[in-house]
Order: C-alpha cells, then structure tokens, then sequence
C-alpha cells in the first residue's frame, strides 16, 4: 500500500521536475500530459484507496471480536476522514482514468467540462480529510493533555456525520464559472450545503473548549470566569499545539473560509493572494501544528524513546503558529488589495493588455509582501525547531519502555476528582461552584459569543465591501 503510494508519487514528482509533465496538479484537459505521469497519480491513488480499506477491515475486525462495541470519538471521527478519503479518491480516479485513455490514444478526447467537476471532488475533498483527522486530535490533544470529555458525544459525532455529507459540496466554488453548471447549482452548494458543514465546525468550536474548561474546572481551576485558562498546561507541547490550531484554523482560517468560499465574494477574491491565506492558515498551520502536537506522544511510544530537546518542543508550537499568523496576515491583506496569485509577475507589467490600476503603485503592499517574508522565516525557525526534536528523538533519545510524556493525564478516561484547593480556593469557592452546576463552563460560552461576534462582523463587512465594487456579474 505504501510502496505504491511512495511509488506514485515519486514518478508523478520525477516527471514534472523534469520538463516532462508540463500541467498544473489539477491538469485540466485540454492540456495533455504524458500518460505515465496520470498512470503515477492513479498508482498513488489505488495505494491510498487500499490502506483505507485496510482501515474499515481492522475496525470490523474489532467489532467482530467484540474488541469495541461502539468506536471512541478519536476512532469515529477518522473513519470519516477514511470516508470521506474514498469519495475523494474515487471521484479523483474517475477524471483521471479517462484522462489516462485520452494521453494514451486510447479515446478521442476528454470532455473538460466532466473532468473538472470530478476532479474538484478530489481537490477540495483531499483538504477536507485532513479536516477531520485534525478534529479527532483536537478531541484526543484536549483529553490528553487536560482530562477533557466532551460535553455531548452524541452532538460531537452528529457535528462529524455533518462533515461526510456536506464538506464536499463546498468544491463548487471552484466552478462558478464553469458554463455547464447552472446558477442554482452553484449557489446551492456553496452556500447552504456548505453552511451545514460550518455549523459542524461551530459545534466543536464551543465543545473543544467547554470540555477543557470542564475538565479543568473538575481539577479544581475555578476562580474566575477565566482562571481555568489561566491554569491550563500552556507549557506543555500538545496543549500549545491544541491551542495554536484552534486559534490558526478556527478563528482565522474558518471564518476566512466561509467569506471566500461563497459564490459572489469567491469571483473577487479566488485568484488572489487570500485564498493561499487561507491554506495558510487551516492546512499549513491549523492542521499540521495539530498532527505536531500529537507527534510529540506519538513517536516516543513507537520508538520507546525518550523526547529530546524538550524546551523546543514547548516553544516550538508558539514560534511556528507566530510565523504563520503574521505569514497569513500580510499575504491576506496583500491579496486584498488585489494581489493576484499563480502568476510570476503580480503586477502585469509585461501583459499584452495593460491593467488599468494602479494598485501595485501603493507602497502599502510592499508592506503586506515584506510581513509575508518575515512570517515565514520565523515559520520555517519553528519547523526547523520540530524536525529537530522528533529526528533527534528517533536516532538520540535514551531508550526506554515507558517513555516520559510530559503532563498528559494518567488515566484521560476516568473521571477526574474534584479536589478542593488544587489551585488555592477553599471550601467556600468550591461550594460556590456547586451551586452553578448545570452550567458549568460559563467561560467557553463567552469565548463562542466573541467568536460569533467577530464571524458576523467580518462577513457582513466583506459584504459592505462587496456593495463598493464598481461593476457587477450578470
């Protein structure tokens, strides 16, 4: 399975940094590659088709032994980024087989039209798997690190279930300006279809950290509307992984996400700077920091080592999410004043047509560009400081059979005691929580109500915005 994935993508990578395969990654007919490199794209894809399948066998396995009855949220949440992962592939594998043919003489052509729509069921989707793996470490990262249970399991799975049959029809917003694709269409998908899976993402956005302040009001963290997050382990590498990726892919990245991803604001803003941004922040940063987080458990217990360089590893979350930020920052604002991406010369100077703007005149931007450049050498710093840790511990770390792993909870399955005093209260604070039972995290309510403040006020401003344009699409 891995060898053909390796193998795939290798040849796909050999052919393409050699002049061979001149296309984009999206490759969209008429523009014909040679058929081995659609032959190592599909090679790749059968491999990852496998090792999903492989996936769904172990877990019925499981279930057939009576090794589990109903799966855990972590397991859950990535049987539906296997899911999801299918549809993708499989949606991937039926624009690229015909394209196959079509490279190979084997069929006359290849409508591109087709190609397209299918293709973006594999574009956009293989974004969206990493979407709800990095939802099932949030989960894991918050247990882990703090003792947090969800809230509601039952609303956290619903929120999961949302994303297996809505995250996908967001990829229309890479069409909408396809003519065989009616207006309706369109707007249906990127719009309500897409919503419905925003309001998953809304639910773990209030249940991540309300089971974190539970679990930490549990511990006996009260004082304050906001003492528990004043208390929470900010040193310890998984939870500042948790709390960067929240912050990157939630606030920054989401609420980005659903301004670009609609139909009117998409024809502006798509083939500028800020969708890159946005990459930026929920893949690059968002995602990736979360898989970190958990690397840094995952790889002592699978080597038997123990970490290295655990001061990098506490800081190193902050340094790389730091970089990121002010990265995203300049590249979306730079983009929303008009910065075009894919194109070598942002400014058209050579074109055939002259751009009547003087936008790229305004030294503002060279500001915008020069905060990318800063962002991302201290990103790069910080990536730099995790390649160091996790290959240092590979090849350096002491051995040992139980590997130190910071300040994760003992037993994160077990209800934690409450303990009177575990920050400094007495009795009195402590019984003055009990009489407030029934609603219980009070501060991750004030959290979500700021986070809805500021969505509704970015989006109805990209609105007022959109209001200022001097021209229309009829």
């Amino acid at each position: 399975v891995y060898g053909m994935m390796l193998g795939g993508s290798l040849v796909a990578t050999w052919m393409m940094i050699t002049g061979r395969a001149v296309v984009m990654f999206t490759s969209y007919p008429p523009l014909k590659a040679p058929a081995l490199y659609y032959a190592a794209v599909l090679v790749f894809a059968v491999g990852a088709i496998l090792g999903c399948v492989h996936f769904f066998i172990n877990i019925v396995g499981a279930r057939l032994r009576g090794d589990v009855t109903s799966l855990p949220l972590f397991s859950f949440a990535l049987a539906a980024a296997a899911i999801i992962a299918l549809w993708s592939l499989i949606s991937g594998a039926a624009a690229l087989i015909p394209a196959f043919l079509w490279a190979a003489g084997l069929i006359p052509s290849v409508d591109p039209g087709v190609y397209r729509l299918l293709y973006w069921g594999l574009g956009h989707g293989a974004q969206q798997i990493n979407l709800a793996a990095m939802v099932a470490i949030w989960y894991g990262l918050a247990s882990l690190t703090t003792g947090a249970k969800p809230l509601n399991e039952g609303l956290s799975r619903f929120a999961i279930v949302l994303y297996i049959f809505f995250i996908n029809m967001g990829s229309i917003h890479h069409l909408l300006a396809d003519p065989g694709l009616t207006p309706w269409f369109r707007n249906i998908n990127t719009s309500y279809m897409m919503y419905l899976a925003v309001l998953g993402s809304l639910i773990h956005g209030f249940s991540i950290p309300a089971s974190i302040e539970l679990g930490l009001r549990e511990q006996g963290f009260r004082k304050g509307l906001f003492g528990w997050l004043r208390r929470a382990p900010w040193g310890e590498p998984g939870f500042a992984a948790l709390a960067v990726s929240l912050f990157l892919f939630g606030v920054m990245g989401g609420i980005s996400g659903v301004i670009i991803g609609g139909p009117q604001v998409n024809l502006i803003m798509h083939n500028t700077l800020l969708s890159p941004s946005h990459f930026h922040m929920t893949v690059v940063t968002g995602t990736t920091i979360a898989f970190m987080g958990l690397s840094y458990y995952l790889v002592p217990l699978i080597f038997q080592r123990e970490l290295v360089l655990r001061g990098f590893a506490r800081w190193q979350p902050y340094i790389y999410g730091a970089g990121m930020v002010i990265w995203a920052a300049g590249m979306g604002l730079a983009g929303h004043w008009g910065v075009p991406r894919r194109h070598w010369d942002i400014t058209f100077s050579s074109s055939v047509f002259p751009l009547k703007s003087d936008i790229f005149e305004n030294r503002t931007i060279d500001v915008f560009l020069a905060l990318l450049g800063i962002g991302g050498i201290l990103a790069v710093i910080g990536g730099a400081m995790f390649v160091a840790v996790i290959v240092g511990t590979v090849f350096t770390g002491k051995r040992s059979a139980t590997p130190y792993l910071g300040k994760i909870m003992a037993d994160t399955f077990a209800p934690v005691p409450v303990v009177s005093g575990a920050s400094g209260e007495d009795e009195a604070v402590v019984k003055k929580h009990k009489e407030h039972e029934g609603f219980e995290t009070p501060g991750a309510l004030v959290l979500a109500l700021i986070y809805l403040a500021l969505f509704v006020g970015l989006y109805g401003f990209s609105w007022f915005e959109l209001s200022k344009l001097p021209w229309g699409v009829h």
